[in-house]
């Protein structure tokens, strides 16, 4: 999820927390749980300071390590013993099951995006991405704003606990509906699709509606169909791409850029473009036709040797990504 969400549910399950009549009742006990649940909701997302060595960097890390089992007890200890020295008054048994609740929620919300993450490390090293529900996801957003506005401005007929407890009743049901409703409908596809051939992969990847899919068909020979599915409209395609191979694909994808990005993304067209001075050969990740305008992607530029001489891997913002002189 966004930033911005991961907020939403620290705050939200600081008030979650307030159903301890210890916390809610205490003077300190209401600032320390928020502290550490409004950390504990960011802190897996501290692989951002990577940033700081490379973007590129940054990528084959992110949602990685700091997102695995053992971290969301190594983020819990830290942020509890922070809140702790805050807080002294406060014993810390009483903070640390929600700070560790806080960023089980962090993790396990991003599984059911289309990044994904590697949550169940070191048990296992496989990515995980349900796909189920947009990055930015406008039920969960707004769900967790009219909540917040109740208790904020509901005054002291609002019980925070039970609010939150409702509030979580019902995203956690959300989630489950959504997963269950995308698998539904991509089973679905190849018999709605009359171009349908054996061997063909489907994928279906949610949007800012709820209502509106993103689809992706994989064919044989690299070639990829990008459509969308709707409940009135069913399903429709947009575009079809074909993936480029030869000798400059070869050259290009031992690239640590390109390699990175073929981790993130089991869909990713290629495309070699000759120019004066050699090859631009460029892997787009198709996950996100809504911005095809900007896509994610990975690009290398080659001499007219074939020999890599500069790399880009990252939202391409409507730019062409060029060089050579």
């Amino acid at each position: 999820m966004d930033t911005g969400t991961h907020l939403l549910f620290g705050l939200g399950l600081g008030g979650l927390a307030l159903a301890d009549p210890f916390l809610a009742e205490h003077p300190s006990g209401q600032w320390a749980v928020m502290i550490g649940t409004v950390l504990g909701s960011q802190a897996p997302d501290a692989d951002f300071l990577l940033k700081l060595k490379s973007y590129p960097v940054y990528l084959r890390h992110h949602r990685g390590i700091s997102h695995s089992v053992p971290f969301l007890f190594a983020w819990t200890g830290l942020i509890t013993a922070f809140v702790a020295v805050l807080f002294p008054e406060i014993p810390w048994q009483r903070t640390a099951p929600w700070i560790l609740l806080a960023t089980a929620v962090h993790v396990a919300t991003d599984l059911f995006n289309p990044y994904g993450t590697q949550g169940f490390w070191p048990f296992s090293r496989k990515w995980i991405a349900l796909s189920a529900v947009h990055i930015i996801d406008p039920v969960i957003f707004t769900a967790h704003l009219a909540a917040i506005a109740l208790w904020v401005f509901g005054g002291t007929r609002v019980r925070p606990g039970a609010l939150f407890a409702v509030l979580y009743a019902f995203l956690a049901l959300y989630f489950i509906w959504r997963v269950v409703e995308r698998r539904r409908i991509e089973r679905r596809l190849p018999a709605q699709d009359p171009s349908t051939r054996p061997g063909d992969r489907y994928a279906l990847l949610p949007t800012l509606s709820p209502g509106r899919w993103s689809v992706l068909k994989e064919s044989e020979g690299g070639v990829y169909a990008i459509g969308e599915w709707t409940p009135s409209g069913g399903l429709k395609w947009l575009d079809v791409l074909r993936s480029h191979n030869g000798p400059q694909v070869d050259a290009a994808s031992r690239h640590p850029d390109v390699q990175t990005l073929l981790r993130l993304t089991p869909f990713a067209c290629v495309q070699v473009h000759p120019r004066d001075w050699g090859y631009e050969v460029r892997w787009i990740d198709l996950r996100f036709p809504a911005r095809r305008q900007s896509p994610f992607a990975a690009i290398v530029l080659l001499d007219k040797r074939g020999v890599p001489f500069r790399s880009h891997i990252g939202w391409l913002n409507g730019k062409t990504f060029a060089g050579g002189g």
